[in-house]
């Protein structure tokens, strides 16, 4: 019988696909392509935090006060000193009430800063001055970052004892962690894992609510410009209010 080339053709190919090993075979393109990494599970402690700061632009935030410098840079905002100005501040276009602040700031040695909570500008209040408490932020040998001081009011509220271990945890030329729980009339503060406040406030002018902010004081005529730096800046909004009657320190 004779056999068609088509015919004979035809066999052959099947003949060498089934002779042919997985080495052979053409390669699936779509099998190079890499599986996703596995999503990053959030650290308990971290749960229900929301960042202030997308580490870009300062979408979310306003100045007040004098006219020192602030900027996003390299996932940080930072804050520069201007001479013959006062106290400045960027503050967050949105009150909080009851909450957990977290945030990392460096500083130059030679100047003072904090960061504001439950503050406001009023026009009725010395025309619009900020204030509200403030979480200091001291690189000086007094060493009192993370005590509670009311800006523009009454001054300091608490502050950290002469032999506070906060104290000594305090890193110069370096980055500083800072922890505030804001509850009702309860303020508490942590530097570097470390409790510095705790602070109850009954006084009829206590704020319940208002702006965070990010204080650059003002350095006088200085002409060479001072630092400080903000990272991480997130908050977690605590429903409710706790109230305590103890009294504070």
């Amino acid at each position: 019988m004779r056999l068609s080339f088509t015919m004979v053709l035809s066999v052959a190919i099947a003949q060498s696909a089934a002779t042919q090993t997985p080495q052979d075979q053409p390669r699936d393109r779509t099998s190079d392509a890499k599986a996703p990494p596995p999503a990053m599970a959030v650290p308990a402690d971290e749960v229900g935090f929301v960042p202030l700061f997308d580490g870009e632009n300062l979408t979310g935030w306003i100045s007040r006060g004098g006219k020192a410098e602030y900027r996003a840079e390299a996932g940080c905002i930072v804050g520069q000193t201007r001479p013959n100005q006062p106290n400045s501040f960027l503050c967050t276009e949105r009150d909080f009430a009851d909450f957990e602040l977290r945030y990392e700031f460096r500083v130059d040695r030679e100047l003072n800063s904090g960061v504001q909570i439950r503050s406001h500008s009023r026009p009725e209040y010395q025309n619009g001055r900020v204030h509200g408490y403030q979480i200091e932020i001291d690189p000086s040998e007094r060493a009192w970052t993370a005590g509670l001081y009311e800006e523009g009011r009454r001054g300091w509220l608490q502050s950290p004892a002469d032999d506070a271990p906060s104290k000594s945890v305090f890193l110069q030329d370096g980055w500083n962690r800072v922890r505030v729980i804001a509850e009702g009339p309860r303020i508490r503060t942590w530097l570097n894992d470390v409790p510095v406040v705790d602070y109850i406030d009954h006084a009829p002018e206590a704020e319940s609510s208002g702006f965070i902010g990010l204080q650059v004081h003002g350095v006088g005529g200085r002409t060479e410009p001072l630092e400080v730096r903000w990272r991480n800046l997130r908050i977690r909004e605590i429903p409710g209010v706790s109230d305590t009657s103890e009294p504070s320190r």
